[in-house]
This record gives C-alpha cells, structure tokens and sequence, in this order.
C-alpha cells in the first residue's frame, strides 16, 4: 500500500499482521498498534519528543543488566507492574493478596535451615520473623518453599552491593510439618528505588518522590497451589499511602513489635490459593 496517511496507517499496519499464526500474538500486537498511534495522536506527537522517548527507552535498556532490572523499574513505576498483578491474581476471599515482584530477586539465594540469620552479616537491627503457610481451607502446608529478600539499614539489596562476596539479607527456607517458618534477619526500613538513571529522572520530571515503604520481599511455592508473590509492610512507615511503584494493600501491613531484648518481632500468616485446574 503507497501513499499512506495518517488518517489510514494504523489500518495498515494492522493488515500487514494478518496472517500472524498465533492467534494471541495477533491479538495483542493489534490492540498494541491501534493504542500506541491513538496516543500519538491524542497528545499529537511531535517528532523530536518521539525521538526523546526513543532516546529514554534506550537508556533504560543500557542500565539493565543481571543486577538491575531498570524495564521493571519503569513498569513498577508506572503502575503497570501492580495493575498486571492486580488483573492476574483474582484470588478466593482469605488468600494472601499479591503484589509486585520487584527488580531485587535473584536465582542463586542460598538456603537456610528454620530459626537462621538469612541477614548473614546485612546492617541493620535483629528481627524475628514468623509465622505459618496455610491453604485456603486452614490446612497447613508443610515444606512449603519460601524465598525472602529485603534491603539493610541503608536501603541497599545485596546485589546494589558491587564489594560483597556473599549474598546478603535473602535467602531459601521451608517449612516444618506443620506449616511454620520462623527466621532471623533485620528490621525493615523504608527506602528509594534506584533513581540515579532514566526512571529516576522520569520521577524527577513528575514531581514524584522514589520511596518505598518498609518491607520484607516474599515468594512462597508448593505443589497443589498458586505460588504467591507478595510483601509484608511494616505499619507506621510514612510512605504507605505513597508508595513509589503502588503496590501497598492493607491486608499485607503488619505490626513490627520492639521486644525487651531491642531486637524486634514481626508475624504474619500466608494463605496460599489453590492451584487451579487446567482446561
């Protein structure tokens, strides 16, 4: 097709995707098409700002590497990480509601026996986590898998860390028979994401500030149920109601109790849902 226009371009590029073989692919690279010339036309586009997004999706993609996911970065910032969340994980009443992954997980966590310091030298104040995985039902959920990661005292990840020889304040531990996990680590404390790249300077841009609520990062598997995503937040922090990439919910905020000793306790129950059945 020559002498394309803008008013018949979108139907252009659509047609030359007609014999796309997947029928989701076509699909989604469709409704991609018609939204993103919709935007272009909505705020009528300008070709040096379209080269300025150009520019800053490719600087996104220069700081991404194995330690640091700046696309996710972007995604959680946005909304979209929380929203794909939220429209994916529609579970029964009383299971542990989800939230985003974040761009701090790693593959090679080491593995710790219940009652251990998965701080493993992390800055920060002793904490006691407990608790126990249940099904929907209140049946525990014995040996369940559960992968933890959070940041030190000074809002740090182990893999933002470029001198460490070890991984710090994450780690693998399974439940005993009955369900129950309890480890050590330290206390939670709010901090910003990573700002000092292009998300950073879209935040910047925005007027927005790049906190997080204080949390623990969670991942929990078994066989016969949906693995859960989530985080536990500390109750009080200044930045629940503002949380930088939007994935608070209120059932997941819990008390962290200072005891006696100075170290503190936090305890929160996981209900996992059931895995669904395949069609």
């Amino acid at each position: 097709m020559r002498n394309l226009t803008q008013d018949n371009i979108t139907q252009a590029v659509i047609a030359r995707m007609a014999d796309t073989p997947d029928p989701r692919l076509k699909e989604i690279m469709t409704s991609l098409v018609q939204h993103l010339h919709a935007f272009a036309r909505d705020v009528k586009l300008t070709e040096e700002e379209w080269f300025q997004g150009i520019s800053f999706l490719t600087r996104v993609g220069h700081i991404t590497d194995d330690q640091r996911q700046e696309f996710i970065l972007l995604s959680d910032t946005l909304g979209l990480s929380m929203l794909t969340v939220a429209m994916n994980n529609d579970k029964p009443a009383g299971c542990t509601e989800a939230t985003v992954f974040g761009p701090f997980y790693v593959e090679d966590a080491p593995g710790f026996d219940l009652g251990e310091d998965v701080a493993n030298g992390a800055a920060g104040v002793p904490c006691l986590v407990r608790g126990s995985v249940r099904g929907i039902d209140g049946e525990p959920v014995p040996g369940a898998e559960i992968h933890v990661w959070q940041a030190d005292a000074e809002g740090k990840y182990d893999v933002q860390r470029e001198d460490l020889q070890q991984r710090q304040a994450r780690g693998v531990l399974h439940a005993n028979g009955k369900g129950q996990y309890h480890f050590r680590s330290i206390l939670a404390e709010a901090y910003p994401i990573p700002d000092d790249g292009p998300v950073g300077d879209m935040l910047k841009a925005t007027r927005r500030h790049p906190w997080r609520p204080a949390h623990l990062h969670f991942m929990i598997k078994a066989p016969g149920y949906e693995t859960l995503i989530t985080h536990v937040f500390r109750n009080g922090d200044p930045y629940l109601d503002s949380d930088a990439v939007f994935g608070v919910r209120q059932s997941l905020v819990a008390d962290w109790v200072k005891q006696s000793d100075g170290q503190y306790l936090v305890e929160y129950d996981f209900v996992l849902a059931p895995q669904k059945e395949e069609r």
